[in-house]
């Protein structure tokens, strides 16, 4: 199960937000457990990454379209 930070950081990547260097370590986390893909400097979520915001209530939108 994830913890808020790490749901927050899937938030932001649905909402497109960039990183600072203290979260990239995290964000590499979430790739290796499948819930975000690396396309160069681009992080996207997966679709279990969008299942774990929608059931944490964090739906903004954005990850309907991924």
């Amino acid at each position: 199960m994830l913890d808020e930070e790490q749901v927050a950081i899937l938030r932001a990547i649905g909402s497109s937000v960039a990183f600072d260097d203290d979260r990239k370590g995290k964000v590499t986390d979430l790739v290796l457990e499948g819930y975000v893909l690396k396309d160069g400097d681009l992080y996207e979520l997966t679709p279990k990454g969008i299942m774990m915001i929608e059931e944490r209530g964090c739906v903004s939108g954005s990850e309907e379209n991924v």
